[in-house]
């Protein structure tokens, strides 16, 4: 055999053996599409732009995410992302555990009123055992979970005066996201509790259909929400909403172990940036308190509770703790609670 006709039969091998991954790599889609409640500039929506450009920059645009704010992919009910993903509407996503707990009840662990007093009991939970049971009840439903992300602490504000005590929220009209745990403790504290997604929520705190709301800080802040009324904000601190940077299996299982690798780290260095957006300005440990600061500039009459008048607020809500806890699951309730005694020890 002439060495041409050698060449020529170990080229056709070669290409031959070269096609299974090649093929792999064309099964690539153009675009992933990622959903996100809101958008930019506040921290929940950043962290998943973030997570998008790290993943479409580090693998040289052959995993291409694109970012859609809004939650539009849902008609902006930020409640139905986690079956759109399931379904294959959404590729990836950045959930609130708010969000999906009507459809993962363990994760309505974060909902349970007064359970984390501070960030060093929330960071306890989402960095340890019990964050990593969540992540395994997340994989059940089909989705893989790679990295947690924060929210922040919700607190409350209204249009009518200073809240410090269970009484001043008689009567209230107050939104919130989802979940019917949040009815059970607006109604333990005597408000007027109503459910309706943060789309709709500007319109009616403008026109005075509800009188309040509860979200955190830098999202009070992001969306000006003290020029729709909002003059009174009270630190609570009642419950924290974590998030969760999630991709569907389907997407997950057609990449390979690199690419998986990789989106790993950017979801896991997204979280950590989108936690520290979060926390920032918030006065923490004696630190940078300008966004505090900023309320007030605004106008806004800042209410800080005291250790004292929150165990007020715990205990009339407690009936609500207990009934939940149920719900959550009394195992993980129970260490979850232990984790936060360590970590307050």
């Amino acid at each position: 055999m002439g060495a041409s006709r050698r060449s020529l039969l170990l080229g056709a091998a070669g290409a031959g053996l070269a096609l299974p991954y090649a093929a792999r790599a064309q099964q690539y889609r153009p675009e992933y599409k990622l959903s996100v409640v809101g958008n930019r500039p506040i921290p929940f929506a950043e962290g998943a732009f973030q997570w998008a450009e790290l993943v479409t920059q580090r693998s040289g645009g052959r995993i291409n995410v694109k970012v859609y704010p809004g939650s539009q992919l849902v008609g902006g009910d930020q409640t139905r992302e986690l079956v759109a993903m399931r379904q294959g509407v959404i590729d990836f996503s950045v959930f609130s555990t708010i969000n999906i707990a009507p459809q993962v009840r363990e994760v309505g662990l974060f909902q349970l009123p007064f359970l984390m007093p501070d960030h060093k009991a929330f960071d306890a939970l989402i960095r340890g055992e019990v964050g990593r049971d969540i992540f395994g009840v997340m994989e059940r439903r089909e989705v893989v979970p790679l990295a947690w992300g924060e929210n922040g602490f919700r607190e409350i504000s209204n249009s009518k005066h200073a809240i410090r005590t269970p009484a001043d929220m008689r009567g209230l009209k107050i939104r919130f996201a989802a979940g019917a745990i949040f009815t059970d403790i607006y109604q333990a504290l005597g408000a007027n509790p109503v459910q309706m997604s943060f789309a709709d929520l500007q319109p009616a705190l403008s026109t005075g259909a509800v009188d309040g709301q509860e979200n955190p800080i830098n999202l009070f802040l992001a969306f000006r929400m003290d020029t729709l009324a909002q003059k009174h904000l009270t630190v609570w601190n009642y419950v924290n909403d974590p998030l969760i940077f999630c991709l569907s299996r389907t997407v997950w299982n057609s990449f390979n172990d690199a690419d998986k690798q990789l989106v790993r780290e950017c979801a896991e260095e997204a979280g950590r940036n989108q936690i520290a957006l979060t926390r920032r300005g918030l006065g923490l440990d004696g630190g940078d308190d300008a966004s505090i600061r900023e309320l007030r500039t605004r106008g806004v009459e800042v209410t800080a509770l005291t250790a004292q008048e929150k165990a007020a607020f715990a205990q009339a809500t407690r009936p609500v703790y207990d009934k939940w806890a149920q719900t959550v699951g009394a195992d993980l309730v129970r260490k979850a609670e232990a984790a936060i005694r360590a970590a307050s020890a």
